[in-house]
């Protein structure tokens, strides 16, 4: 697989820096979310923003994508889970239970089941098809903020600021700890299923045997040492990705551990990144960052200019222009920040 090495696309939109971005599952649109408290949505592949949905009250962390792209789910700092509607632009349910802000959100496989991960160190599992509002069970073995999550069709991995993984086997009622030693602040799968990559506050990823826990390989050169920061691995399990406090995205090869990329255009932490979920040989990725923009990068540099027109008639946008000048971002409201 191509890796990505231009950018191709610069969305701008948000007043403030941006926290995560999301595919939805066709890869034809992403979902961003801000300090704004506001989540938006963009065609990539043009540079326009199709929609903004207004509800959080304070900044949105996290957003999972349904498997039919007719609902989301987002999180942040109003310590709910809120489910989307996309074809209304609104919130048809708030899922409250977390006495905190609210870091992570995920999907099960058949999207039955919504877990949530939050600051005030629990994980909690929501069944979708009830009418109830409470959880059906409650993870609580963390001593620290729950900073992410990844599934697998019968797990859920948790990373934890106290330097611990813990694999969730749900229908088996078991649970395996893996520590690192150092606060972990995300957490991915790789795509075979065998690996574990993990986020770490001092500057290193480290990609653990999922099986047993085993070190497999630590990756260095980028900076992450105080801000959440995401990593994940090519479609092709071929390369590491993670962003960096100074605003750099940094590729390395899997097997060797060397940097072979760096992609350079945010002026501030670029704090969230997904690949395109086709797993074609040239590869789309999308990163967030402080800086209050998102960058579109691809194999190949852009043949056209961005479309400004909105392209779907049935969308109602109404947003002002993009200031020139950026608002400051506040550190202190930035996920897991040891400023």
């Amino acid at each position: 697989m191509q890796l990505p090495r231009y950018c191709t696309r610069t969305l701008e939109g948000h007043q403030g820096a941006v926290l995560v971005v999301r595919f939805n599952s066709d890869g034809n649109y992403c979902l961003t979310g801000g300090q704004d408290h506001t989540i938006r949505l963009w065609n990539p592949r043009r540079g326009n923003l199709v929609q903004t949905f207004r509800g959080h009250g304070y900044e949105v962390f996290d957003i999972a994508v349904e498997t039919g792209n007719a609902h989301f789910a987002s999180c942040g700092g109003d310590k709910d889970v809120f489910i989307w509607d996309v074809g209304a632009t609104k919130v048809i349910r708030r899922l409250r239970g977390h006495n905190q802000k609210v870091n992570a959100v995920r999907y099960n496989e058949d999207c039955s089941l919504l877990i949530s991960a939050s600051f005030d160190q629990t994980v909690r599992i929501w069944d979708l098809r009830s009418k109830s509002f409470t959880p059906i069970q409650v993870l609580d073995d963390f001593k620290d903020s729950v900073s992410g999550l990844a599934l697998t069709n019968r797990e859920i991995i948790a990373s934890c600021v106290d330097g611990c993984v813990r694999t969730y086997d749900i229908a088996a009622g078991q649970l395996r700890t893996d520590t690192l030693g150092t606060a972990i602040t995300c957490v991915s799968v790789s795509h075979d299923g065998n690996c574990i990559l993990c986020s770490c506050l001092d500057g290193t990823l480290r990609l653990i045997d999922r099986s047993n826990g085993t070190l497999l390989c630590q990756y260095k050169g980028h900076q992450n040492t105080r801000y959440k920061v995401e990593s994940c691995l090519s479609p092709d399990d071929s390369h590491v990705v993670s962003g960096s406090e100074e605003g750099a995205i940094f590729m390395w090869s899997l097997v060797e551990g060397q940097v072979v990329r760096k992609l350079e255009g945010h002026r501030n932490v670029s704090c969230s990144l997904a690949f395109h979920p086709s797993t074609h040989e040239d590869a789309m990725l999308v990163s967030a960052s402080v800086d209050g923009t998102v960058k579109v990068w691809n194999t190949q540099q852009a043949t056209e200019q961005p479309i400004v027109a909105a392209p779907l008639a049935a969308a109602k946008e109404e947003e002002t222009p993009f200031p020139e000048t950026l608002p400051r971002a506040d550190p202190s409201k930035l996920p897991f920040s040891v400023a």
